[in-house]
Protein backbone atom coordinates (compact mmCIF):
# COMPACT_ATOMS: atom_id res chain seq x y z
CA UNK A 1 0.00 0.00 0.00
CA UNK A 2 1.30 3.48 -1.26
CA UNK A 3 1.64 5.96 1.51
CA UNK A 4 -0.19 9.53 0.41
CA UNK A 5 1.94 12.46 0.23
CA UNK A 6 1.13 15.22 1.82
CA UNK A 7 4.28 17.13 2.45
CA UNK A 8 7.30 18.17 0.97
CA UNK A 9 9.20 18.44 4.38
CA UNK A 10 12.33 15.71 2.97
CA UNK A 11 12.53 17.59 -0.13
CA UNK A 12 12.78 20.54 1.35
CA UNK A 13 15.25 20.07 3.56
CA UNK A 14 17.41 18.54 0.89
CA UNK A 15 17.05 21.65 -1.12
CA UNK A 16 17.96 23.73 1.73
CA UNK A 17 20.66 21.32 2.64
CA UNK A 18 19.30 20.33 6.16
CA UNK A 19 18.62 16.74 7.98
CA UNK A 20 16.23 15.87 10.06
CA UNK A 21 18.60 16.16 13.29
CA UNK A 22 19.25 19.55 12.84
CA UNK A 23 15.03 20.13 12.32
CA UNK A 24 14.52 18.02 15.13
CA UNK A 25 16.95 19.82 17.10
CA UNK A 26 15.81 23.55 16.15
CA UNK A 27 11.97 22.56 16.94
CA UNK A 28 13.00 20.24 20.23
CA UNK A 29 11.20 17.36 18.95
CA UNK A 30 12.29 13.79 18.63
CA UNK A 31 14.51 12.53 15.34
CA UNK A 32 11.62 9.99 15.05
CA UNK A 33 8.70 12.47 15.26
CA UNK A 34 10.12 14.43 12.53
CA UNK A 35 11.31 11.04 10.42
CA UNK A 36 7.69 10.06 10.68
CA UNK A 37 6.73 13.80 9.09
CA UNK A 38 9.52 13.59 6.75
CA UNK A 39 8.29 9.85 5.27
CA UNK A 40 4.55 10.97 4.63
CA UNK A 41 3.09 9.03 7.91
CA UNK A 42 2.31 11.28 10.04
CA UNK A 43 1.60 15.17 9.33
CA UNK A 44 2.94 18.06 11.42
CA UNK A 45 0.11 20.43 12.91
CA UNK A 46 -0.47 23.66 10.66
CA UNK A 47 1.42 25.50 13.65
CA UNK A 48 3.90 22.88 13.29
CA UNK A 49 4.27 23.45 9.75
CA UNK A 50 4.05 27.07 9.72
CA UNK A 51 7.26 26.76 12.42
CA UNK A 52 9.12 24.64 10.00
CA UNK A 53 8.78 27.02 7.24
CA UNK A 54 9.84 29.93 9.64
CA UNK A 55 12.84 27.49 10.21
CA UNK A 56 13.55 26.94 6.63
CA UNK A 57 12.79 30.48 5.49
CA UNK A 58 10.51 29.25 3.16
CA UNK A 59 6.61 30.17 2.34
CA UNK A 60 4.31 27.36 4.19
CA UNK A 61 3.28 26.46 0.74
CA UNK A 62 6.24 25.06 -0.29
CA UNK A 63 6.16 22.49 2.63
CA UNK A 64 2.32 21.57 1.07
CA UNK A 65 1.86 18.72 -2.04
CA UNK A 66 -0.41 20.68 -3.96
CA UNK A 67 -3.65 18.73 -4.18
CA UNK A 68 -3.63 18.85 -8.08
CA UNK A 69 -0.68 16.30 -7.67
CA UNK A 70 -2.98 14.14 -4.92
CA UNK A 71 -5.94 13.50 -7.77
CA UNK A 72 -5.80 10.11 -9.06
Amino acid sequence: MEIQRYNRLKIVLAEKERTGTWLSEQMGHSISTVSRWMTNKVQPSVEQLFEIAKFLDVDVRELLVSSKENVR
